[in-house]
């Protein structure tokens, strides 16, 4: 069979480029494709989801998954993503048997299409604290790669047949917490928080993963970077540290502004960002807080972009934004709280029953906002300024649900320590 000149030329560039033949995965509008969904927000305004479900009720497909994690799922094309590890966990076993598995799905019925398997970089933590840290990393992806994060055992780009592309090394510490920040995507660039690795953030070639820039004094920080849009549309990298929020040009990792947080406490929520405003909760008891900081700013803000500062707070969840109000649940307290976005004004802060703790941050559809607890129940309620429980689900009462769901094509993705569900109108 005569070899089309075509084909030639693309053999000539894969050996000259490094690149795969593997097939490019189309994103379809809605897909899911990093931690909290579209702009790190947690919103997916047009899904319409089910307000109520259990085991027998409103749950499409659901598939076991080769061992524990907290990471959340991702949605790129027909494709799910998420990692998982197996071989020790909390003093059980081999800690010389740990693996991370990065686990690929059909996004229709849940099927395993493959997973790869990345053993860990030794030596690692062995006592991370309630299972945390070994795959709590979740994912990002665009049509060529999807990228992970294993803590000191590195940042990985895989094609989507699964094959290895790099490997980058972005530090070498761990921390009893283990490690969480999640990877984001940015023009070439993948963007890593590696603070409990080496105390930096890095900007990563997403052909490569050569390093482009890296930013030190990233310190105390488990959160998600975000990318924010000034009133003058200029895109500003944003991260959260003790006692600071700070500010970089994404494009060369510069410095732009820092503003005192007041929290003197490490960092976990990630920060969500509406017109030009960014909004962060963090800390425990009287260390907490709540605060608004206008983008835009340069070196030290505390007098100037600051708009405003509340005890009210969460350790652990991230918050929502809609509709000028901002909405978070506490992580313990089984507080679910609604502030003004413009004042910082608490509008409610009310008890859910049952709630315990919660470190899945929520996730905005349909008018609606969702919470999980660890224990596996969803607290639904109106993304309004007035509080009202409008149902209280469970799939599985014997499974650990450290994970933020994921929405897509009006289906919602919740993973366990032990599985994944789809759940959708039936």
């Amino acid at each position: 069979m005569p070899v089309s000149r075509a084909l030639v030329l693309a053999v000539v560039f894969a050996t000259l480029t490094g690149r795969s033949f593997a097939a490019e995965i189309q994103p379809r509008p809605g897909d899911w494709t990093q931690f909290r969904g579209p702009n790190g927000s947690g919103i997916a305004a047009e899904a319409r989801l089910p307000t109520t479900w259990s085991a027998d009720e409103n749950v499409l497909w659901k598939t076991d998954l080769p061992g524990p994690g907290a990471s959340s799922p991702i949605l790129i094309g027909d494709r799910i993503y998420l990692t998982c590890y197996t071989g020790y966990s909390e003093g059980r076993g081999d800690i010389n048997e740990l693996v991370r598995h990065l686990v690929c799905l059909n996004r229709a019925d849940g099927k395993i299409r493959w997973t790869k398997e990345v053993p860990a970089k030794l030596p690692e933590e062995e006592k991370n604290r309630e299972g945390h840290g070994y795959s709590s990393n979740t994912p990002v992806a665009d049509a060529e790669h999807v990228y992970v994060f294993f803590g000191k055992s590195g940042v990985f780009a895989f094609d989507h047949d699964g094959k290895q592309v790099w490997h980058a090394n972005v530090g070498d510490e761990v921390n009893g917490w283990g490690t969480a920040a999640s990877p984001i995507l940015y023009k070439n660039m993948v963007i890593v928080n590696a603070s409990v690795e080496s105390g930096a953030m890095y900007a990563l070639d997403r052909q490569t993963g050569k390093e482009i820039w890296k930013a030190e004094g990233i310190k105390e920080a488990w959160n998600t970077p975000i990318l924010a849009k000034t009133k003058d549309g200029k895109t500003e990298l944003v991260v959260a540290i003790m006692r600071k929020l700070l500010g970089f040009d994404p494009d060369t990792g510069k410095p732009l502004w820092n503003v005192d947080t007041q929290i003197n406490w490490y960092m976990a929520p990630s920060l969500v960002a509406h017109d030009g405003v960014v909004y962060s909760v963090g800390g425990r008891g009287d260390t907490g807080g709540s605060l608004a900081v206008r983008l835009g700013g340069r070196g030290s803000v505390d007098d100037t972009h600051r708009l405003w500062f509340s005890r009210k707070a969460s350790n652990v969840t991230s918050p929502v934004y809609h509709d000028g109000h901002v909405y978070w649940m506490h992580e313990s307290l089984s507080i679910a709280y609604c502030a003004e976005a413009a004042t910082g004004k608490i509008v409610y802060e009310e008890r859910v029953p049952r709630a315990g703790q919660i470190y899945a941050s929520p996730v905005l559809a349909d008018g609606k906002i969702y919470y999980f607890n660890r224990q596996g129940k969803a607290f639904v309620v109106p993304a309004k300024p007035e509080f009202e429980l409008l149902a209280t689900n469970e799939v599985e009462s014997r499974a650990t649900f450290n994970s933020s769901p994921a929405v897509a094509d009006d289906r919602l993705y919740i993973r366990t320590d032990k599985a994944i569900y789809c759940i959708a109108e039936k």
